[in-house]
């Protein structure tokens, strides 16, 4: 990081978590919340539903992610407040990371999520984010097949 955080870093930041409060924006936020893919066929199937809330809420909370993390990776937004502000980037960074080439390969776009990937694996200190939140992820779906599985 070259600089200090400024006020207009800080007015980013807040104005990108009012874009996060908008109804639809909290809809394909809780969707993506939920949604716990188990291989690339799943995000695909899902993405290409374009007829589907789903299809419309997973595009718009990944370009709303691309759309920050290249503000940062751009210099617009000072990083460490990015670092800071920003932690449901890694939570959507970690949903795809296992299926990143594959989707990648699929979808014949090798940038698919790339932006976000910039940043998120950018240091050692991100990288290790990305794992803690991959294993928080792992925790949290045997969590839930546990419950699943009480429930029947």
């Amino acid at each position: 990081m070259s600089k200090e955080a400024s006020y207009e870093d800080a007015k980013l930041v807040l104005e990108l978590y009012d874009l996060r409060r908008e109804a639809e924006m909290r809809k394909a936020r809780n969707f993506l919340a939920q949604f716990s893919p188990n291989s690339a066929d799943d995000v695909m199937k899902t993405l290409y539903g374009f007829t589907t809330p789903e299809s419309a809420w997973l595009r718009q909370v990944l370009s709303y992610w691309e759309m920050a993390a290249s503000l940062i990776n751009r210099g617009v937004l000072h990083e460490g407040l990015a670092e800071d502000n920003l932690g449901e980037m890694w939570f959507v960074y970690a949903k795809f990371k296992p299926f990143l080439k594959e989707l990648r390969e699929a979808m014949k776009s090798p940038t698919f999520l790339q932006t976000v990937e910039k940043f998120v694996e950018g240091t050692p200190e991100r990288r290790l984010r990305v794992q803690e939140m991959l294993a928080r992820l792992a925790e949290f779906k045997k969590m839930m097949a546990g419950r699943a599985t009480a429930a029947d």
